[in-house]
């Protein structure tokens, strides 16, 4: 009896010993698939992509997450090359305007996907004035400076560092900005982080800093077609944009200084409405800008990130929410695409097959003393986030 109960307790001490070995193996397997899953949400790569005219060496990365989206974006300027989502079938399809090749994006063209900067928008003839001091910009917009000016931030090579786990990964691109460099005073260093989420969404996060007063207003100039059929017209996707009020501009598409309220006029998104529904109509504004090229004053103005403003496009079913802290956004639809650029695939972008929604502070700030300021000092810091959420409904 005693033999057959040391048998027992013996195979049973076995038995617990075991399992506690499976148990810590079942576990250790489980905690590396976990972490194999993790690592693999959204990944990123790294590729050559090209020399500059100045033997300045050109990469591209490419985000891509599980849920169908992919962003490529190259350090010539910091552009979004390429980016791709599903559609309401689940097919992954282009839906930004771009080129195949550097050699392209080095050509005069309309800042297709890049970053923007010193400053975003127009500047009145080119000057400004700070502590009694007048700056002047070259004039690439005539009358006026455009965009940072003909060599801004989306004519750069940028510096990248990349970064990942969890479900996002990040691109951290670097710049810096020399005293006077196009005509801004002070030494600006500047940071922008592109990072993809598994859900669809791309966070944008400028930061710079300065040795020097100057004026700052960062953007990134992607021009969207959800239909990804880049031979059509955007007039058909529907636009909404949160914002009660317009900066209203001149003929030469400078601000008059005074902000209008959207109320039956054409320029009310408040509530989703074609493009094309009243782009054609007979407005002062939109003479002015050959069409929608304006900024809106965004509502919620001080409350952090929140919805700016949205695009639908029926047949694909694709959805663009962008989210912003910026006082304004600029809804250009494309009106001076002219049919000279080459797509992709073959063809020609011609007029209004894009449309730009770009988060900034309104144009000619610095010569406007009633706008938000966009003045940037020495022991300040620059920093704004504006997310783009793609999803199907």
């Amino acid at each position: 009896m005693n033999v057959l109960k040391r048998c027992i307790y013996g195979i049973s001490i076995l038995s617990l010993a075991s399992m506690n070995v499976q148990c810590k193996s079942d576990k250790k397997s489980e905690e590396t698939s976990k972490e194999a899953t993790t690592a693999e949400v959204v990944t990123i790569a790294k590729s050559a992509y090209g020399t500059t005219e100045k033997g300045e060496k050109v990469d591209s990365y490419k985000l891509t997450n599980q849920k169908g989206m992919e962003v490529n974006i190259i350090t010539y300027g910091g552009i979004i090359s390429s980016l791709k989502v599903p559609n309401k079938a689940g097919k992954s399809e282009e839906v930004v305007i771009g080129f195949n090749s550097l050699d392209q994006y080095m050509k005069a063209n309309p800042y297709f996907g890049a970053l923007i900067g010193r400053y975003g928008n127009r500047i009145a003839k080119g000057k400004f004035t700070l502590d009694g001091k007048e700056y002047s910009l070259a004039i690439n917009n005539e009358p006026n400076a455009l965009h940072g000016g003909p060599e801004g931030f989306h004519r750069v090579v940028w510096t990248a560092e990349e970064a990942k786990g969890g479900d996002s990964a990040s691109l951290k691109l670097k710049y810096v900005s020399k005293d006077m460099e196009e005509g801004y005073p002070g030494n600006l260093t500047v940071f922008v982080t592109y990072t993809l989420h598994n859900d669809n969404s791309l966070d944008v996060l400028y930061e710079a800093t300065t040795d020097k007063k100057t004026v700052v207003n960062l953007t990134q100039h992607s021009y969207f077609n959800l239909s990804s059929d880049f031979s059509k017209p955007i007039l058909d996707h529907e636009i909404t944009i949160d914002a009660d009020k317009l900066v209203p501009v001149a003929a030469t598409l400078i601000p008059t200084g005074k902000l209008t309220d959207v109320t039956n006029t054409p320029f009310d998104f408040r509530k989703p409405k074609a493009i094309g529904a009243a782009i054609e109509a007979k407005d002062e504004q939109l003479k002015n800008g050959l069409g929608y090229d304006h900024c809106w004053v965004l509502n919620n103005q001080g409350k952090g990130e929140r919805f700016a403003a949205s695009a639908y496009e029926a047949t694909s079913g694709r959805l663009l929410e962008v989210y912003t802290d910026q006082p304004g956004i600029q809804f250009y639809s494309g009106n001076f695409l002219d049919g000279t650029l080459p797509m992709r695939n073959g063809g020609t972008y011609a007029r209004r097959t894009g449309f730009c929604l770009e988060t900034q502070h309104y144009p000619d700030s610095p010569n406007q003393k009633d706008f938000p300021t966009t003045v940037l000092n020495p022991d300040e810091n620059y920093k704004t986030k504006t997310t783009f959420k793609f999803s199907v409904k």
